[in-house]
């Protein structure tokens, strides 16, 4: 279930930069971190918001903008995997 916190992850990030971030590349991030991204809790995502992700989409000559970052932070905090997206509740009926 926490796989969707990566996925979530995913989304945000490649929603305010206007770019698709490269799944593989984020996922072996978070490995190289000793988390799993497959069983990340709340506090580590934000741990990679906070301490990792500017230098990570630096990498990719991606940049975030503070106002964006702290939307992004702000999202990946609210965010409850136990709870279904809209498009999730249709596609599992």
């Amino acid at each position: 279930m926490n796989r969707r916190r990566f996925e979530h992850l995913i989304l945000e990030v490649s929603l305010a930069v206007g770019k698709t971030v490269p799944r593989y590349r984020l996922w072996l991030r978070l490995h190289d971190l000793g988390w799993n991204p497959e069983e990340l809790a709340c506090k580590e995502v934000l741990a990679f918001c906070d301490d990792g992700l500017a230098i990570f989409l630096a990498e990719l000559g991606l940049k975030l903008a503070p106002r964006d970052a702290r939307r992004v932070r702000k999202a990946i905090a609210r965010f409850d995997p136990e709870v279904l997206s809209p498009y999730e509740r249709v596609s599992t009926g």
